[in-house]
């Protein structure tokens, strides 16, 4: 399983939510990556086209589960929950 957060250089939301990110992934031996979507938009164009009014974006296996701030008790439960399937 992996989360992946969308984020932007000088994004303040950004710089919190993976602040949040990094301990819940490390609690739950989740790898953590981060995606400068407007770095990323070299070569994917419509990442930054579909998030880049969202930010920060959180993704657990490619498939979004929030935007804007990190719901911190829906993504552990989220996260429990897959863990136990």
């Amino acid at each position: 399983m992996t989360i992946t957060l969308l984020s932007r250089a000088g994004c303040s939301a950004c710089a919190v939510a993976l602040a949040q990110l990094q301990p819940i992934c490390t609690e739950f031996e989740v790898e953590l990556s981060v995606i400068d979507i407007d770095a990323a938009a070299a070569t994917d164009p419509e990442l930054r086209a579909e998030y880049g009014d969202l930010i920060p974006v959180v993704l657990i296996d490619g498939a979004e589960h929030g935007y804007g701030e990190v719901d911190v008790p829906r993504l552990r439960a989220d996260l429990t929950r897959r863990q136990g399937a």
